[in-house]
């Protein structure tokens, strides 16, 4: 009966993403190198410090009767999963420079293994959620603009200091989306006891 009411129209989805939250230091790095951007481009989004997190695998739109099952999912991931030592390596921005939509700090993935957790998240996942298409690349979104920001061309990479942190844990979050920013809530916290 509960899962019927699920699957109909009037039920609410949940907008979920799986992700992993950057150590206090590390992002202490990040404002300090961008507060002279802050500056530059006030009309930017800029994401609140409490928001900043490594996503891993967004889900988007998911039906109530879906939750448990995701979160069964995302904890055989995590089992198998060790913790990762990274760092920050530098701030950028996609698709370019002179057409920045999406300022960002880059995340050290060494060896791949951060790679090979959002591929596995894929595969696990992948009965119900569409796998991604692009490949994985480790970043801290920071801001977002539209219309596209021009950056200066020798500042579109800029080296962050070598603040290194340890990612022992991966986080099921679920958006409100709400103005200014969205807020993120965690509803599973998974080791990565692998």
């Amino acid at each position: 009966m509960a899962r019927d009411r699920a699957n109909r129209p009037e039920a609410k989805a949940l907008r979920l993403f799986v992700a992993f939250v950057v150590a206090d230091a590390a992002i202490d790095e990040v404002d300090r190198a961008i507060e002279p951007w802050r500056g530059r481009f006030p009309r930017a989004r800029w994401v609140p410090r409490e928001n900043m997190h490594v996503t891993l695998k967004f889900l988007g739109r998911t039906w109530p009767r879906l939750e448990g099952w995701v979160h069964q999912q995302v904890e055989a991931v995590a089992d198998v999963h060790g913790p990762i030592a990274t760092r920050l390596t530098e701030f950028g921005s996609f698709p370019s420079a002179t057409r920045a939509r999406v300022l960002w700090a880059g995340i050290e993935d060494p060896e791949g293994a951060f790679a090979r957790l959002a591929g596995a998240l894929d595969v696990a996942l992948a009965e119900e959620f569409t796998p991604e298409a692009r490949a994985f690349s480790a970043h801290l979104t920071v801001a977002r603009s539209d219309p596209p920001l021009k950056l200066d061309q020798g500042s579109s990479r800029t080296p962050l200091g070598p603040v290194g942190f340890r990612v022992d844990e991966i986080v099921l979050f679920r958006s409100h989306l709400r103005r200014p920013a969205p807020r993120y809530e965690p509803i599973g916290t998974f080791a990565l006891s692998g």
